[in-house]
């Protein structure tokens, strides 16, 4: 119920606010991204995807029941009504409207039918520190595409995609599991029913941060936090917890002892069996396509939407402790992933398709890029200094000049003096600065001010009479030789 202030209209500066987890984003961080877009798109076409866009909304129905990840039916989607009356969705992620595709092209799609794309996608859920309500993605999927080799083919794609965008060896790890072979060790403890095997499910999913004895207590009878709030476990005896624990500890250095740890610790069931078997094609393709051991590891302790995936399942996770310029201390944690998803086309078909796919995070990229300080790096353009406040035609015609031989430049729109306008180029991160005054125009020449160059050698003079005489960074030239020494200033700060 609205209060009797929550009714009262808004206005002036009330009336200036966005709705939470819809960031604003300024070039550093909107050009990071598009950095982030087209290293990752291409990867995915060097490997042979071609690229797709969809639309941003969906009928309701065909973005199905449930989301990724989501315990909640029909939760965490946009919706509004349509004037034909029927419910349209903002896309959640970029592969149910895929499915949708798929389905509609029909036969007239040749299969496997490989996919990129790359554009935002709206959740309606509670944002938090690098959690966005409007974020980016960029997907790659095959449908049509049966096989385990398919499923590695995404795993070590994606961790390529991430070298490319600049993360090195240990700063990201690629966890891969399968459905199966999780199902394998509910089926061995004996958890039948559907809420004692979503408790072991969701402990082991809390592995990272709980450590074995948190998870110990989730599997069994249930854990305190530090605030008092206490969390009922699943309900497993000693034996059990110890034989779920050994499942999900029996990560290692190499893929190949992972394989071999699993083989002792996954009871015998014959979907565990079935589950090892995906892994063990999965890792012998890994080899195949030259995906370094570090770079993409087995992790049985990896759970990530089960209703959705119908088999092997990957998490990309920022490992490198992102350092902010406040200097705290971040940690960004899962940057993308993905899955098999063999039911989702059936859904418009009633056939089931083999698919798969890997998403990378580019939002939550940036946003680590951001905290960093690293998207605020950019050069802004140079400035022309406008001196001649009747007529400004010498500073526009000489920006002109500037961006017809490529180099970004704009000439100061406005009446102030001198010291704003270079207080303005210095806000806006300009390389260098233009002058053209009476004494300029007289010779013919311009001068030029390095900005950062002279930023440097003005540290070294100690009084404003020296300032003046040095002039730091300060150089005169024709007005013919002006486009190459702003080239080589600009070049020289990139």
């Amino acid at each position: 119920m609205m209060s009797d202030k929550d009714s009262q209209p808004l206005s002036g500066k009330d009336l200036a606010r966005k709705p939470r987890g819809f960031p604003d984003k300024r070039e550093g961080l909107i050009h990071a991204q598009a950095e982030l877009v087209g290293k990752v798109t291409a990867i995915y076409r060097q490997w042979g995807f071609e690229a797709l866009d969809t639309g941003a909304f969906e009928y309701a129905d065909a973005l199905g029941k449930f989301l990724p990840d989501d315990d909640r039916p029909n939760a965490g989607v946009f919706s509004l009504q349509d004037d034909d009356e029927q419910w349209i969705s903002l896309r959640y992620d970029l592969t149910a409207p895929l499915a949708r595709f798929v389905a509609e092209a029909g036969q007239s799609l040749g299969k496997p039918f490989r996919r990129y794309a790359a554009g935002p996608v709206w959740r309606n859920e509670k944002p938090g520190p690098g959690r966005f309500r409007e974020f980016w993605q960029c997907d790659a999927d095959s449908v049509g595409a049966p096989g385990f080799h398919a499923d590695a083919e995404m795993i070590a794609m994606g961790a390529e995609a991430l070298r490319a965008v600049g993360m090195e060896t240990g700063e990201f790890v690629i966890r891969v599991n399968t459905r199966r072979l999780l199902n394998g060790v509910l089926d061995g403890v004996g958890a039948t029913s559907a809420e004692t095997r979503l408790a072991i499910l969701r402990a082991l999913d809390k592995l990272d941060r709980l450590g074995s004895s948190g998870v110990a207590d989730l599997l069994g009878k249930g854990r305190m936090d530090e605030s008092g709030d206490f969390t009922k476990g699943a309900g497993l005896d000693a034996d059990k917890v110890k034989t779920v624990l050994a499942f999900a500890e029996a990560g290692a250095e190499t893929r190949a002892e992972t394989l071999a740890n699993l083989s002792k610790a996954t009871g015998g069931t014959e979907e565990g069996k079935a589950g090892l078997a995906e892994l063990e094609a999965i890792a012998l393709a890994l080899d195949a396509l030259g995906a370094p051991e570090g770079d993409v590891v087995i992790d049985p302790s990896v759970v990530r939407g089960l209703e959705y995936y119908t088999g092997p399942v990957y998490e990309a996770e920022l490992l490198r402790e992102v350092t902010g310029e406040d200097g705290k201390t971040y940690r960004i944690g899962s940057i993308g992933g993905g899955g098999r998803y063999d039911d989702l086309v059936a859904r418009f078909t009633g056939e089931t398709v083999p698919a798969t796919g890997f998403s990378i995070g580019i939002s939550r990229l940036a946003s680590a890029l951001q905290i960093m300080g690293e998207t605020g790096k950019l050069d802004g353009p140079v400035v022309v200094l406008n001196l001649d406040k009747e007529n400004p035609s010498t500073a526009l015609s000489i920006a002109t000049d500037l961006r017809r031989a490529g180099i970004r430049a704009e000439a100061y729109m406005g009446g102030s003096g001198m010291r704003p306008q270079m207080k303005y180029a210095d806000r806006r991160n300009a390389p260098a600065v233009v002058i053209v005054g009476e004494d300029e125009m007289a010779k013919g020449t311009v001068t030029i001010k390095d900005l950062e160059m002279g930023a440097l050698k003005a540290k070294a003079i100690k009084s404003n009479e020296e300032y003046r005489e040095a002039r730091p960074g300060q150089i005169e030239v024709p007005r013919a030789e002006m486009v190459e020494a702003i080239r080589r200033i600009v070049e020289a700060q990139a």
